[in-house]
């Protein structure tokens, strides 16, 4: 992006992005409002509600898309995550945004539950809210990418809920996903639990090319989740005949790869457009 328009919208990048001042706030506030519900029970516990965003009414047959936000499995929240709500639904997108369970109040595998339980409300209600009852996807950032992954690969999570990955969900699409990220990190081990169980907590470990189809989106410069995560997880479905798609953005981290799924910053990423092309929504290249 050169000359001066260029080095103004890399300013706003970086304020957005590295300001005192909480960055999803100031996304928040310049997203579109798109919101048609909110804090709807998808459980019974506390944490298990979400947020609902509407497309134009005029959208035909719009997709149904379950976006699991990151935040290390010990933070965030769906108000964070507006955004990206109102980004998806601008384009034609009918997206819910659940809360989870959190570490210290729970760990692997409550948040699992809870993601699965999500998406099965999503999957109910995807006809009365008027979505294409065949385009039912998951998405998520980084600890929400590894649940969309886990829910997509492991078929027990899904399966409590009466769902099938490859039956019931159209795609998934992880961005900046931990998926093969053993051994764990001092800070994670609470979370995951004894060492005997932690195979099963890798989504690497279920790539046996049963899943639905996956996208992994992946920043080069990500120094909080190793771009090799992805790699792998790709390598392993393609080796066992699954499918999967992968695009890596050069010079691109961890933060402003879920930035820029907001107009503001969406020059920083093509995050955006190669979502709705994986998902076949509108004209996915504006």
């Amino acid at each position: 992006m050169p000359g001066a328009m260029g080095r103004r919208m890399l300013g706003v990048a970086g304020l957005l992005l590295a300001s005192g001042c909480s960055p999803a706030s100031l996304l928040n506030g310049l997203a579109p409002e798109r919101m048609a519900g909110e804090a709807i029970p998808y459980g019974d516990l506390p944490r298990q509600k979400l947020d609902l965003y509407q497309p134009p009414p005029e959208t035909a047959s719009p997709p149904m898309v379950v976006f699991l936000y990151g935040g290390g499995w010990t933070e965030g929240s769906r108000a964070m995550y507006r955004f990206v709500g109102a980004a998806l639904a601008e384009r034609g997108c009918i997206v819910a945004i659940p809360d989870y369970r959190l570490y210290p109040d729970a760990a692997f595998p409550a948040f699992l539950r809870d993601c699965a339980l999500a998406t099965r409300w999503a999957f109910d209600n995807r006809a009365m809210l008027g979505a294409d009852p065949g385009r039912l996807f998951l998405m998520g950032h980084s600890a929400g990418a590894y649940n969309a992954a886990m829910l997509a690969l492991d078929g027990q999570w899904l399966g409590a809920v009466g769902m099938r990955p490859a039956r019931d969900l159209a795609g998934v699409i992880g961005i900046a996903g931990p998926y093969d990220f053993l051994p764990l990190r001092a800070d994670l081990r609470p979370i995951f639990g004894p060492a005997e169980q932690l195979a099963r907590t890798q989504p690497i470990s279920f790539a046996d090319g049963a899943n639905p189809p996956m996208l992994l989106l992946q920043g080069e410069a990500d120094e909080t989740v190793d771009p090799g995560n992805a790699r792998r997880l790709a390598g392993r479905i393609q080796a066992n005949g699954g499918p999967v798609e992968t695009r890596f953005y050069p010079g691109i981290g961890h933060a402003a790869i879920a930035g820029a799924l907001s107009g503001t910053l969406r020059f920083l990423a093509p995050t955006l457009r190669d979502a709705l092309a994986f998902m076949r929504v509108g004209e996915a290249g504006t």
